[in-house]
């Protein structure tokens, strides 16, 4: 199995938040980052996809595209935006890292796989929060 990794980044505001806590709950569970006017990271996105080269090309993807379409689908919609605000496809969702990968993967999915079909799909999606903190979604392990 070949693993190919596109990297990029995007700068967002978020703020996590449960609506159906009380404030007291949404303080104790989330600290500084239930900050009532949002607080911001620099996201670091990874996004991964598995497979065997096609023998044609010897790509398992060309990785042109693959930005393109991370650019298109998450990055345009996400980068210098409220992640709770502006971005329709993750409403009535907590951006929290672990859901963000989550969403970005199922945004992701089909347009990545029919770039790299029948020789590939995506693997996983994994964002960096900051240095020391990410998440990893890989629905397939």
């Amino acid at each position: 199995m070949v693993y190919v990794t596109r990297k990029t980044h995007f700068n967002a505001a978020h703020r996590l938040h449960n609506p159906e806590k009380s404030e007291e709950w949404n303080k104790l569970q989330y600290g500084d980052c239930n900050h009532v006017n949002w607080h911001g990271h620099n996201y670091e996105l990874h996004v991964t996809v598995s497979g065997l080269p096609n023998p044609e090309s010897g790509y398992l993807i060309d990785l042109g595209k693959l930005k393109k379409v991370i650019e298109d689908v998450i990055i345009s919609k996400c980068d210098h935006r409220n992640l709770n605000l502006d971005v329709e496809f993750l409403n009535n969702i907590i951006p929290s890292s672990e859901n963000l990968v989550i969403a970005f993967y199922n945004q992701l999915k089909a347009p990545v796989n029919a770039l790299c079909y029948p020789f590939g799909k995506l693997h996983s999606v994994k964002l960096f929060e900051t240095e020391r903190n990410y998440a990893e979604y890989c629905p397939d392990k």
